[in-house]
C-alpha cells in the first residue's frame, strides 16, 4: 500500500527529482527540441509554399504547353495548306505544259503528214509524168518511124504555133 499512499518524504523527493529533471530539461533539452520543432515547422511551411509555387508553375507551364501546341497545330495546318496550294499549282502548271506540248506534237505531226502528203503527191505526179513521157515517146516513135509522117507533123505544129 505504500505505493497508493506514498509517504511525505517520498513525495518531497519525487518533487525535487521532478524539479531537477525539469531544470536540466529546460536548461539543455527544451531549447534544442523547440528549435528543432520550429525548424521542422518552418521547413514544412517552406515546402508547402514551394509546392504551391510549383503547382502554379505547372499550371503556367501547362497553359504555355497548350498555347505552344495550338501554335504548332496552326503552323502545321498553315504549312499543309501552303503545300496543297503549291501541289495544285505544280499540277496545273504540269497540265498546262503537257497540253501545250501535246498541241505542239499534234501540230508537228499534222505538218509532217502534210509534208509527206505533198511529197507523195509530187512523187506520184513525177511518176505519172515520167510514165506519160515514156508512153508518149513510145507512141511518137512508133508513129514517126516514117520520115514523111514526121515532116507533115512538124509542119502542122509550126502552123498551130504562133510566134510573137
Amino acid at each position: 500500500m505504500s505505493l497508493i499512499n506514498p509517504g511525505f518524504g517520498l513525495v518531497i523527493w519525487m518533487t525535487i527529482a521532478l524539479i531537477v529533471v525539469l531544470y536540466v530539461l529546460g536548461k539543455y533539452a527544451w531549447k534544442p527540441i523547440m528549435n528543432a520543432l520550429k525548424e521542422r515547422e518552418d521547413s514544412i511551411e517552406e515546402s508547402l509554399r514551394a509546392a504551391d509555387k510549383a503547382r502554379e508553375e505547372m499550371k503556367d507551364l501547362q497553359f504555355d504547353n497548350e498555347k505552344l501546341l495550338r501554335e504548332a497545330k496552326d503552323d502545321r495546318d498553315a504549312i499543309l495548306r501552303e503545300a496543297r496550294k503549291i501541289k495544285e499549282k505544280i499540277l496545273d502548271e504540269a497540265k498546262d505544259k503537257a497540253n501545250i506540248e501535246a498541241g505542239i506534237i499534234v501540230e508537228s505531226a499534222k505538218e509532217r503528214i502534210q509534208n509527206e502528203k505533198r511529197a507523195a503527191i509530187i512523187e506520184i505526179k513525177n511518176s505519172i509524168a515520167t510514165i506519160s513521157i515514156e508512153i508518149a515517146e513510145k507512141i511518137l516513135r512508133e508513129e514517126f518511124k516514117d520520115k514523111k509522117k514526121q515532116a507533115v507533123y512538124i509542119e502542122k505544129m509550126l502552123k498551130e504555133t504562133r510566134l510573137n
